[in-house]
């Protein structure tokens, strides 16, 4: 988990937002577009992406990809458990009390803002609604991993 300096830093400026460097543009509120690559270039029946969503009065959404004990994330590959307990450990050091409600989420929502506002405390940007489309930065990213283990 990637704490930007501000809350300002990453959402108000698009310029520097999109100038952040690929492992924080991607944890810092573009992993869905990170997610959606990964299952566009990956895909497998078991696979699904997973929103850590946090309760009421908490920030820190985070979506990853999950399949078998195995996860995706700006991180790489680990394993589902180990990523998630690692997720909480680090939000509940910036906001004590923190927590999240783990929620399966379609797959046609990752990119597509008025499908992501049918779920309650959901609101997803869509790729080209970055300073440029993300989309293509997420694929050259997924570059630095190997296949999916476990599949």
């Amino acid at each position: 988990m990637y704490q930007p300096r501000t809350a300002h830093y990453c959402k108000s400026d698009p310029v520097k937002r999109w100038n952040l460097p690929d492992r924080v543009f991607f944890a810092c509120g573009a992993c869905h577009i990170l997610a959606h690559a990964f299952l566009e270039l990956h895909a497998t029946s078991t696979m699904q992406p997973l929103w850590l969503r946090p309760f009421e009065g908490y920030t820190g959404n985070h979506i990853i990809v999950i399949w078998n004990e195995w996860a995706f994330d700006y991180h790489g590959y680990s394993k589902r458990t180990d990523l998630i307990a690692h997720y909480f450990k680090r939000a509940r050091q910036h906001w004590p009390g923190w927590n999240a409600e783990p929620t399966l989420l379609p797959r046609n929502i990752l990119i597509s803002e008025k499908k992501s506002k049918e779920i309650k405390g959901l609101w997803l940007r869509e790729p080209d609604q970055f300073l440029h489309n993300a989309l293509p930065r997420a694929e050259r990213y997924l570059d630095r991993f190997g296949p999916p283990p476990g599949t």
